[in-house]
This record gives structure tokens, sequence and C-alpha cells, in this order.
């Protein structure tokens, strides 16, 4: 039985696509190799060491000093890379939402793309963090029903992790209006096909959006996989033109 799953599953396009996968990776050569300490090496030196020396706390449970666990959260940026595949991509022009530490940006830049980083700053450690690391920042409020700031041209790639502008864990969680604002705001910003890829948070009922915010995503065209809201070829049709949540 499990080997007749796994003759299966190979089959399958799910199967197939990850052999394409594997197999450009065995030939394709990256400017940095995609290790986690390899990557570290590149972060940890004495001007991290002060940085953690200031800010690290030993227990820091969800609070922000748990991102000065650089084998932890390179190592995530790693596998978000790998997804992405901007591993086996030609040069990007990436735009991250929320980019906090800047570890995702910091990697992919090693590989030859140009980022561009959206966060608060409010955190002095993540100033000190991106600073180090060379990520450039446009320090704004992602703020519901409001345009975004002038971010300087349109983006190949526009990503955003662990989602918390939606308002995450708050009464005022964002609904279908206003995430067609958002989107219709930020497709001014991608470039003709450019993909976005947005994770959310789980929410305190276990689910990461509603049944009718599930259904606009849908309609506008993204490939939804739990979590993961992917648009892969551009934002669609403004959500306008259809009835969901009306």
């Amino acid at each position: 039985m499990q080997f007749s799953h796994k003759i299966k599953k190979l089959l399958s396009g799910q199967g197939l696509a990850s052999a394409r996968k594997h197999t450009r990776r065995f030939f394709h050569r990256t400017r940095v190799p995609l290790e986690t300490s390899r990557i570290i090496e590149t972060i940890d030196g004495p001007d991290f060491q002060q940085i953690r020396q200031r800010y690290a706390v030993e227990d820091p449970g969800e609070d922000w000093p748990k991102y000065l666990d650089l084998d932890r959260w390179i190592d995530i940026n790693i596998r978000r890379i790998r997804e992405i595949e901007l591993d086996l991509s030609r040069p990007k022009r990436i735009l991250d939402l929320g980019c906090g530490a800047g570890y995702f940006l910091h990697i992919a830049q090693l590989l030859g793309h140009k980022g561009l980083g959206l966060d608060l700053d409010y955190l002095p450690m993540f100033a000190e963090i991106t600073r180090l690391l060379g990520v450039r920042r446009v320090i704004s409020r992602i703020e519901p029903l409001t345009p975004l700031p002038d971010l300087g041209g349109r983006f190949d790639l526009i990503t955003a992790f662990m989602i918390c502008f939606n308002n995450h864990k708050q009464p005022d969680l964002w609904d279908v209006p206003e995430w067609e604002f958002f989107l219709d705001d930020l497709a001014k910003y991608l470039a003709p096909r450019g993909r976005v890829w947005l994770e959310l948070n789980r929410e305190y009922d276990g689910t990461f959006y509603t049944p009718e915010l599930r259904e606009f995503f849908a309609i506008r065209g993204a490939k939804i996989d739990e979590h993961k809201i992917i648009f892969n070829s551009g934002l669609g049709v403004p959500a306008s033109a259809f009835p969901v949540g009306r």
C-alpha cells in the first residue's frame, strides 16, 4: 500500500512538479549555498553580536527578541526562498511587507535579487539588523482602506509572511472590503505577470479567514493552500466586479 501510494504521488501533478524542481536544483548553482550555516556566516559577526548583547533575553517566547535565534529564522527563510523558487529564478525586484529583521530579503539579495522592505519603526532591534544586512526599508503602517506610500516603482514579487497588518487577533479584523481595497492598491506596484505571496496568521478561533474571504480570494484568482494566498500572475479582476460579500 505504501509503495502504491508513493507511485501515485510520483505520477501526480504535484509529484512531477517536485521532481522537475529537484532536477533544476541539481543543475542550478546559486551564488551562495542555501545552507543555514553558510547564510549565518554572512550575518553573525562582531556587529551582530553587539545587537544580540543589547536585546537578547533568556526566554523570549513569542516576543520580538526571538528573531535573534539565527538558526531558527534563517532556516525558516531558506525554506521560504526555496518554496517561492527564488533560488531558481532570474534576478527579481522584491517588496516584502512587514519585513521585520530582514532575513528573507538578505538571503534573496545574496542570490542576486533586489529587495525593499516595508515595516514600522518602533523596534530599534529591527532597524539595527536591517541596517547591518543592507536591507532598505520604507517606514509606514499599512492601514485599512488607505493607499500604500510611494514605493518607487513596480516589483516582480510582493511577499508578506505572518501577516499582522490585517488587524490580526483584533476585533476589527479585515474582511472583504479591506482586502479588496488593499489588493487593488497593491496592483499598482506589481510588474506585469508579477507574483504576490501572502501568508496569514491563525486567528483565535483557529481559522485564517472566513468562508466569504476565502471565496473572495478564490474569485480574485488566488491559489489557496491553507494559510497561503498566492497570486501567480497578477492580481486578477478587481473584486468589485463580483457579488462576493455584498
